[in-house]
């Protein structure tokens, strides 16, 4: 299941990082966002979400979020 499916305000663990692009990881890995870390969605954009990674919060959009496997 990718981040897309979540459910609003439950924490979910990130299980996997989906993607091919070393620059897309490495952009994620410095947000907090690998394996093993919580993640919560707190809402649900038109074109995006709004998640809470660590101690912040982050706008990103539908084609990053369907790279999150939680």
């Amino acid at each position: 299941m990718n981040l897309t499916s979540a459910e609003l305000g439950k924490e979910y663990i990130i299980k996997d990082i989906q993607t091919d692009d070393d620059e897309l990881n490495s952009f994620l890995f410095s947000l907090g966002c690998y394996s093993g870390e919580p993640i919560t969605v707190v809402s649900h954009m038109r074109g995006g979400y709004v998640v809470s990674i660590k101690d912040g919060r982050y706008n990103i959009d539908k084609d990053l979020a369907e790279a999150i496997i939680i």
